[in-house]
């Protein structure tokens, strides 16, 4: 299955089974990306955000004109920060910013009960290795992306370059076949 893909200077679509890389700066604007990347040619999605609530998700995604009725959200915030949680058919949340097998599991109930063309927005590593350590983040990773192969979605993952060490970068580029760079000024690059 091919997926249409709206990122500025990348290939028009990709391959169902495949995950992105998005390489940004911390401060980089990556809304209008992710939201591009989640609303273009998809019958389900899911954001699993490690950065922000999903309060927040809920605001952006409705700002961006993403659809709130095929869009789970998978937070892993908000019971760490004491937020009231309020679980419903779309709004997911685990026990801990930490808990790598809570993100995969939620990742894979969300595959295996959904049909069509599915999208997975990972928002962010660089905070998942923040709380759960990058060995735990790196693992969580790679299983995700075996999961859309399997399923034959596709994942876009976000990246803070300067927050890592070089190598920790350069393993996740090595792990990607499919990287896109935002730089400070905005400019999108891709290496496909």
């Amino acid at each position: 299955m091919e997926y249409d893909l709206a990122i500025e200077n990348a290939p028009a679509s990709i391959p169902g089974g495949t995950g992105v890389l998005l390489v940004h700066p911390s401060t980089g604007q990556t809304d209008r990306i992710d939201t591009d990347f989640l609303k273009t040619d998809t019958d389900h999605r899911l954001v699993v955000s490690t950065r922000t609530t999903a309060r927040e998700v809920q605001q952006k995604l409705e700002y961006y004109e993403v659809d709130d009725e095929t869009t789970d959200i998978l937070d892993t915030l908000s019971v760490e920060r004491g937020y009231s949680r309020r679980s419903s058919e779309r709004v997911h949340y685990i026990a801990a910013p930490d808990d790598t097998d809570g993100v995969v599991t939620k990742a894979a109930e969300f595959l295996e009960s959904h049909d069509g063309k599915l999208r997975v927005s990972f928002d962010s590593i660089t905070e998942l290795a923040y709380y759960a350590d990058e060995a735990g983040a790196r693992d969580a990773v790679e299983r995700i992306l075996e999961l859309l192969e399997e399923h034959d979605a596709v994942g876009l993952f976000h990246l803070a370059e300067e927050v890592h060490d070089e190598s920790v970068v350069a393993g996740y580029r090595d792990l990607f076949e499919r990287v896109v760079t935002l730089d400070e000024d905005g400019t999108v690059s891709a290496d496909f």
